[in-house]
């Protein structure tokens, strides 16, 4: 399933990028979401070593350049399922459709996810900057 992790944790990383003194008090503010989402995505950036804070200091840093960020890089971070698109369970076995569906739609559906991986991995947070700051 496609949800807004992603976009949130480009945000964080966008945000840290220009400013790595603000709290997460403070990106959460410009997400409009609460700091507990904020952390629990800066977490998984951290353990994947994109962010790093320091203990007792407020703020995050980014741990490379925007331009050596790959959006995919953000999306392995944060992606919870492994599939972007899930098949519907026990199909009936005793339709043509249904007993054929979920190898049909295998196919397809790992086509589709490369090709979105590798349009991520040609994507950098510092063009999102870019856009951002036109």
């Amino acid at each position: 399933m496609i949800n807004t992790r992603l976009s949130v944790a480009i945000h964080i990383l966008a945000l840290v990028a220009t400013n790595p003194k603000l709290s997460s008090e403070q990106i959460a503010d410009s997400v409009t979401t609460n700091p507990v989402v904020i952390r629990r995505i800066s977490s998984e950036l951290k353990k994947a070593g994109l962010l790093t804070a320091r203990v007792g200091v407020s703020g995050f840093s980014l741990t490379k350049d925007p331009k050596d960020v790959t959006l995919l890089d953000v999306y392995k971070a944060v992606h919870i399922e492994k599939e972007l698109f899930s098949i519907h369970d026990k199909p009936n076995p005793n339709c043509r459709v249904g007993k054929n569906i979920q190898g049909a739609l295998d196919v397809i559906f790992e086509s589709v996810q490369s090709a979105m991986e590798n349009e991520l991995n040609n994507k950098t947070l510092q063009e999102v900057m870019d856009h951002l700051f036109k």
